[in-house]
Order: C-alpha cells, then structure tokens, then sequence
C-alpha cells in the first residue's frame, strides 16, 4: 500500500471568492513509475467522501490485475479541498487564529478544487496527462480541468456526472445541509460537532446513489406479515452511521455546497460554448437508471465536445455504479483507449 504524501504551497492559495488560504496542503497518492517520456500519466479525481487512495476505493478498474495498473501507468490521485483526508479543511488549523478552521472555512467551489489539483501536477513536473477521469463530483473536476487547461490532458473519461448542477441534484444537496444545519451541535466547534445532522444528510443522499429498484430488491421486509419496513429503515441508519466514523460535518457540508458551484458554463457565455473548449479525445459514460445525474446530463456533454464518444452502461445500483460497475466500465474504457499505445 502506498503512503499518502503531502504538498504544502509555499503561496497563499487565492479562491473563487477572492478569500485566500494561507499556504494550504495538499494530500496525494501516487502509484506507479512515471515513464521516460512522461506519456503515462492517469490523473484520479474522486468523489464527495472518498480519499485518494484510489487503489482503494476502486479495486476492480485500478490495481496489478486491473486495467490500469500500476506497472504500466503512473497514477496520481489527489485529496480534494475542503475533505479531511489530509488536504487542507474545516479541520485544518486556521494560521490566523492557531485553531481549526470549524465555521470559518471559506466557501469553495468546484473551479478551486481543480486550482489545487493544477498546483500540485506542476509540483510534480507533469505537463501532460494522457487520462484524466472522475465520477460524479470527480467528473465536475475532470471535466472542468479539461476546459481549463485543454492541452495538458489526451484522454478524458467523465462518469456519471454533469455539465452543471441541476435543480434536482442541488436540490438533494440543500436538504442535506439543512439536516446538518437544523443538529443542535452545528452551532458549537468541535470535531463532531453536527455529525447527527450528517448521518442523515448521508441517508437522503443514498436516495439519489441507489434508486426504487434497487432498494425494492434489496430492502425488503422478510415477511409480508411485518407491520413496518424496518428493514430500510435500519440501513438508512447503518449507512449514516457508518460514515460518521470516518468523515465530518463540515467537510460534508462544504462540499455539498461545492458541489452547487458547478456550471462549466459559468462566465464562459454558455455551457454549449465552454465544453467546446476541450480538445482530449473524450469518453462520456452514462450509468442506466442513476436518478443524480440522468442521461440527459451526459448526452449534452458527449453532445459539444468534438468527436466525444457516449455509452450507457446498465447497473443494478444507480449512481453508485460508478464505483460498483468496474468491469463494465473497463471493458469500455479499454476499447475506447484501444488506439493508444500502452505505456511501457
């Protein structure tokens, strides 16, 4: 297993709000040898509550007996702002005060995240990219990156994601925060502090990675004869419990509100115009039946990025097939790479 390093900027880190943190760090992992002409590069951008130990999170698509393996490729998977995996965020300490941020961390939005991730790929020395992929909140980050800077990047592979925020998907995002927000802890600052509020901001949000399918043939009650279903109601429970053993409220609550930011379009004229921007050959990968980012979301991307390809790929799980589905999506991400040349 590989140890997380870290990257302390040497510069105040200027965000989209014009606030600044102080030389914030930087959590990465990199797996893999960069090769002699640094043309096997596969940069990782996660999700809402992952960490970047890729190698950990999506065994099946990233690992020795996995399609993008470690002896052929040079991976980087970093940390995203506002988490608590080690980047810089509301647990950090505030240099200005010598105590953990809490409260006052700055808002953030998806275009800083990818700032931070640039900062660190020059950090590296790494000027081009031959993969950059993510799902859900990771593909808003690939697929800005990809517009930001289009030449540093061959090859994209955005999964069920989205050009924009959607009403719906912002609306889900909003609820969440209310719930954490109406915890009589929110208002105290400590480490736990509206962490009730989250495990059930985690349990509304498995409303939208699962869908009524998925919880019919899973959830159940055992019995016709059962007078309630307990049995959903007890893994809603499990689920939000199980993750408030390993995250916090407010990293949770940021980047939820993060997540609001997103909006390729957003002073670039349109939506339309700003993915026409991007020059990587580029995979866009619809996950059937995910209720977050539907096929609509998808289809408008693969529609304005020049010569971009789209597939569905059917999943039991929804949303969730992103991380569920890995050799359905290696099977697709190997043809679509098909005419490059593997690293060697």
């Amino acid at each position: 297993m590989e140890a997380v390093k870290q990257l302390q900027l040497s510069k105040p880190f200027l965000l989209e709000s014009s606030d600044t943190l102080s030389n914030p760090t930087v959590a990465y992992h990199t797996y893999g040898k960069l090769n002699k002409d640094a043309s096997n590069v596969v940069w990782v951008c996660h999700a809402l509550t992952a960490n970047s130990d890729v190698f950990d999170w999506w065994q099946g698509l990233f690992g020795e007996q996995d399609l993008i393996n470690p002896n052929d490729y040079f991976v980087v998977c970093a940390n995203i702002l506002g988490s608590h995996y080690g980047t810089t965020g509301p647990l950090s300490t505030n240099p200005d005060t010598e105590q953990p941020y809490y409260h006052d961390f700055p808002n953030i939005t998806v275009r800083d995240m990818v700032g931070l991730h640039r900062e660190l790929a020059d950090h590296l020395g790494i000027t081009t990219i031959e993969l950059l992929i993510g799902g859900s909140i990771g593909g808003h980050q690939a697929l800005e990156w990809a517009i930001i800077e289009p030449r540093r990047f061959n090859n994209l592979c955005l999964i069920a994601t989205s050009p924009a925020i959607s009403p719906w998907a912002a609306a889900f995002n909003a609820s969440q925060r209310m719930a954490i927000e109406l915890d009589p802890s929110w208002v105290e600052s400590n480490d736990n502090a509206g962490i009730e509020g989250m495990k059930v901001a985690r349990s509304m949000a498995l409303l939208s990675y699962r869908n009524f399918g998925t919880y019919n043939q899973t959830q159940q009650q055992e019995s016709v004869d059962n007078t309630y279903q307990t049995k959903a109601a007890s893994y809603q429970a499990y689920q939000g419990l199980k993750l408030s053993k390993r995250f916090n409220a407010y990293s949770y609550w940021h980047i939820a509100k993060a997540m609001d930011s997103h909006n390729v379009g957003r002073n670039r004229k349109s939506i339309e115009e700003a993915l026409a921007l991007v020059v990587a050959k580029t995979l866009v990968l619809t996950i059937q039946d995910d209720v977050l980012f539907p096929y609509a979301d998808q289809k408008m991307i693969a529609d304005h990025i020049s010569g971009a390809r789209h597939e569905v790929i059917d999943s039991f799980y929804g949303h969730d097939g992103f991380l569920l589905e890995t050799t359905k999506i290696s099977n697709v991400l190997r043809d679509f790479l098909v005419e490059a040349v593997v690293p060697g």
